[in-house]
């Protein structure tokens, strides 16, 4: 009997699938799939493992396909740049041995071979001042509830997932928080947080493509922060915008009204002293001097990234369009 289905959307058979497959394929159990879903199937195969086309559509319409393809009584999520730790099933099983539990998820925390400019915008979440939310790329604390968790490293029971008809295909990225939003009002489910379940998640390389993606997720942010307060409308996701604000009326308040130069000067220095905090957490996870002080700017133009993608998102506009990865 199958009781764990790993749901993995790519647009196409990549590096990071044949890398990610085999090392799913090492979990020395026999209760599990691999169902991979690529806009078109290739003649490469593997045990345990299906391909399934699905023409060019989004992440959340892939994901949904699983409601009849899946086997599995457990569906887990993965990205296809992603892998699990060899003990992620026998953890995630004795999450699950709870029957109130209705979607589990972990840390997915950068792999040790990735790149040095891949490590540094992994770093860049390893602080709260970036995001909030270090445990969601870091094992921190014990076991707790959540009502958010992205859908690199998120478990769901088949059986709820089917009842909530899915992802919404409205949103990519966005659309695993409109998911636990509707899986904690609606089906009134628990999402538990599992530090010790880790999975090991390639990050962006590059400053451009670094901030491309933290763009894409302020956007959502933003708009979700309207839409959906519940899960969304917290202090924490305005940080960012309330520092680009800070940034650019204040400078055009110091260059029209002199006297407010000593007042911005000093949220420039408390902005400092946050960023030596991030610094002293990246440093105490990475222990790397090098790693760390790139990090440091990275930060910066993450908050002035996300900051005018939220904004865009809160004020602007009316509807997402869901992206194609």
């Amino acid at each position: 009997m199958i009781k764990f289905s790993f749901i993995v959307p790519v647009k196409e058979i990549n590096a990071y699938i044949r890398e990610a497959t085999p090392i799913i394929l090492q979990i020395p159990r026999d209760d599990y799939e691999i169902l991979i879903y690529p806009d078109e199937a290739t003649d490469e195969t593997w045990p345990k493992t299906r391909q399934i086309p699905t023409g060019h559509c989004g992440p959340a319409e892939k994901r949904s396909r699983a409601i009849q393809d899946a086997q599995g009584e457990i569906l887990v999520f993965i990205d296809d740049d992603a892998y699990p730790a060899p003990d992620f099933l026998d953890k995630l099983e004795e999450d699950f041995r709870d029957a109130a539990i209705t979607a589990v998820g972990g840390p997915a925390i950068t792999p040790p071979h990735d790149s040095f400019w891949q490590k540094v915008s992994g770093a860049v979440f390893l602080s709260s001042l970036s995001g909030g939310a270090p445990e969601r790329y870091v094992p921190v604390g014990e076991k707790h509830f959540v009502d958010d968790w992205p859908s690199v490293n998120l478990s769901i029971r088949k059986e709820a997932f089917a009842r909530l008809g899915g992802f919404d295909c409205a949103y990519w990225p966005g659309e695993d928080t409109k998911l636990c939003l509707d899986l904690t009002t609606k089906l009134q489910g628990k999402i538990l947080y599992d530090p010790a379940l880790l999975v090991y998640h390639h990050r962006r390389e590059g400053l451009l493509r670094h901030m491309k993606q933290v763009s894409g997720y302020g956007l959502h942010r933003g708009f979700f922060a309207k839409t959906y307060p519940a899960t969304s409308f917290r202090f924490k996701y305005f940080l960012p915008a309330a520092f680009l604000l800070f940034a650019v009326v204040g400078a055009l308040l110091v260059m029209f009204q002199p006297a407010f130069l000593p007042w911005y000067l000093l949220g420039w220095a408390l902005y400092a002293l946050a960023l030596g905090k991030a610094a002293w957490d990246i440093y105490r996870y990475e222990r790397s001097l090098a790693l760390t002080l790139h990090a440091l700017y990275y930060i910066f133009f993450t908050h002035l990234a996300y900051g005018w993608s939220f904004l865009k998102g809160f004020l602007w506009v009316r509807k997402l369009k869901s992206k194609l990865r």
